[in-house]
């Protein structure tokens, strides 16, 4: 059965002057224009074509490379606002539309937005959410193991810190004090796992975790503070963006090579800054 909104591979079964026809199975011929055709397509051939519906409702196929497929997410820049809602750049010759009823709140022209996109029952039509929390997934527990490496996508900044869609289906959170620069909606990373909590959720970093890691930059930290005569004016009020110009690590790796110092009674923590007990 042909996939609306993905990529099938389809066979051709004709030749058109103005293109080629596909047999769409249930849903009958289906053209891909000329201008979409390569040189050494035949009759006969199996094609892997993008199908979706053109501006007059009819299935089209095309060769073109959407940035978004149906059941899945992606960050799309707003093109235009009209009266039925926002239309976004998909990389299609059909912008894909996001209705008003879709927007958690009212699109800007020029605005980025992580959508998820789904193929509407009744018109067939591609069309693209905004509130994609509800077609996120628990991940169970045997998901991941702690240090996997993911792809995540940005999509809501919190006081806690960054929610991001984990590998195109699961619920994550980066914590502010993890993340050493600063995160936009829409922006793709690679992470390590956490953990896989009991709620489904997952809780990221941006690095690999490690006592190996803190032990090597509470060394790295000793050696700065006896380079600046025993004092640095960093404490855990220090924003994540400052520790990480100043010394490469996560204000987490931070606050943990400081308090390695500390119980070897090394630094003493003021309120303004830590001290080397015995600098040299």
């Amino acid at each position: 059965m042909v996939e609306i909104g993905r990529y099938n591979d389809l066979k051709i079964t004709r030749k058109l002057d103005f293109g080629v026809i596909v047999d769409g199975g249930g849903y009958g011929e289906i053209l891909v224009p000329r201008k979409y055709v390569l040189p050494e397509w035949q009759v006969g051939d199996t094609v892997t074509v993008f199908v979706y519906t053109d501006s007059e409702d009819r299935l089209v196929a095309t060769t073109e490379h959407p940035l978004i497929q149906s059941g899945r997410f992606a960050a799309l820049r707003v093109k235009q606002v009209t009266k039925i809602g926002a239309f976004l750049e998909c990389g299609l010759l059909k912008d894909l539309l996001m209705p008003y009823r879709e927007q958690y709140h009212r699109m800007q022209v020029g605005e980025r937005v992580v959508v998820y996109a789904y193929v509407d029952e009744k018109t067939r039509r591609l069309v693209a959410t905004s509130k994609v929390e509800q077609h996120l997934l628990p991940a169970p527990a045997d998901a991941y193991r702690s240090k996997d490496r993911v792809d995540v996508l940005v999509y809501q900044r919190t006081e806690l810190g960054y929610k991001v869609i984990v590998d195109q289906k699961y619920k994550g959170m980066l914590y502010s004090d993890e993340v050493f620069a600063g995160l936009r909606n829409g922006d793709r990373e690679s992470a390590f796992v956490e953990q896989v909590r009991p709620d489904g959720k997952i809780d990221l970093v941006l690095y690999k975790t490690g006592y190996a890691k803190v032990v090597d930059f509470s060394d790295r930290l000793l050696e700065f503070l006896r380079s600046r005569g025993g004092y640095l004016p960093c404490t855990d009020k220090t924003d994540p963006e400052t520790i990480y110009r100043m010394f490469g690590v996560s204000k987490k790796t931070f606050k943990k090579a400081v308090g390695d110092l500390y119980k070897k009674g090394l630094v003493q923590l003021e309120e303004d800054g830590i001290v080397l007990i015995k600098p040299e």
